[in-house]
């Protein structure tokens, strides 16, 4: 049944003012960075005319203030997409490679989970499916907070893992591969519609971690959407109807993940970029053995701090990629 106009009218007043304050606050960073060029520059010259120790010192302090106050207004402004304001769902896959594979999923599912966690974000897993042995077969997670898909969108690709493997009695190195697809989470007042012909939609008993993951029910949904082949599967709510509202939601963030991958082709077509740029392409690789180092491919940012960067330390990477998108 059709929402009423007056809840389509408080959903698109809703947006409205998320978009404004955006705008508001961009303002701000801009002028506090602009106030402290003009007091930063007045010092100088005065610095110049006659020299203070004294004086010299506080515009070294005023110097790291507005490079950081500028630092954090650049964010801003690459992340001004019309989606990067909304919660992102993330989903892993591992590749080929079996139980090695599945392990690197899991690793990076932590990984994730410790990236939101220091940034205050709210995680839901919509869907987690164990492996056989170790790790797991895939994953859906909802990532809740400001800006999250306007970072998380850097790690979208495949991320490969080159490392002595704990599953291989000779301990020789393994290469294993896994995808990570990010999409912005659908909101009410987008407008992407689903006729329910083109859907096949199966109920079952859910399975997976229990109490460690999800709540355990007898409720799972899995969706298919005829026309793309797009499947979503959801077994994180108590009930059948829950399950399948999450699932819609996933498709429709799925298919606005098309439109906006289309739009950036479009683009790229556009500007005569002649390199490839597929999201299933390799991103990054994680090196534990015979040296330890985190190297993006597409922006050349590399750390040595394997471990931190397992912990969730993952900034510098997505800070460097967005600074290519400009």
């Amino acid at each position: 049944m059709a929402q009423p106009d007056f809840w389509n009218d408080q959903k698109k007043a809703q947006s409205l003012i998320r978009d404004t304050n955006q705008l508001k606050e961009l303002i701000r960073s801009f002028e506090e960075v602009s106030s402290g060029l003009e007091e930063l520059a007045a010092g100088v010259e005065e610095l110049g005319e006659s020299f203070d120790p004294d004086l010299k010192e506080l515009l070294d302090d005023e110097y790291e203030q507005v490079f950081k106050a500028y630092g954090d207004f650049e964010i801003r402004v690459l992340l001004s997409g019309p989606y990067d304001s909304h919660s992102a769902i993330l989903e892993i896959h591992p590749g080929a490679g079996g139980t090695e594979a599945m392990d690197w999923a899991e690793m990076l599912y932590r990984m994730y989970v410790r990236y939101a966690e220091r940034h205050g974000y709210k995680i839901t897993v919509m869907n987690y499916q164990e492996g056989e042995e170790a790790g797991l077969k895939s994953c859906s997670i909802l990532i809740e907070g400001p800006m999250a898909y306007g970072y998380l969108k850097a790690e979208n690709g495949v991320h490969r893992l080159v490392r002595i493997s704990p599953f291989d009695s000779n301990a020789r190195r393994h290469t294993s591969f896994t995808s990570v697809d990010v999409m912005p989470q659908f909101e009410d007042d987008m407008d992407i519609e689903i006729d329910e012909k083109d859907l096949e939609v199966i109920t079952m008993r859910s399975s997976g971690a229990g109490g460690q993951h999800i709540n355990k029910t007898d409720s799972a949904v899995r969706m298919t959407h005829k026309p793309t082949g797009i499947v979503v599967f959801c077994q994180s709510q108590r009930s059948q109807l829950q399950n399948r509202e999450a699932c819609m939601n996933m498709l429709k963030s799925k298919l606005l993940a098309m439109k906006i991958e289309e739009n950036r082709k479009r683009d790229a077509e556009v500007k005569g970029e002649q390199k490839a740029i597929e999201w299933g392409s390799q991103i990054r690789s994680y090196v534990f053995h015979p040296y330890t180092m985190v190297k993006d491919l597409r922006t050349g940012y590399e750390v040595g701090n394997i471990q931190a960067v397992m912990d969730g330390d993952l900034d510098g990477f997505i800070y460097s990629y967005l600074r290519t998108l400009i």
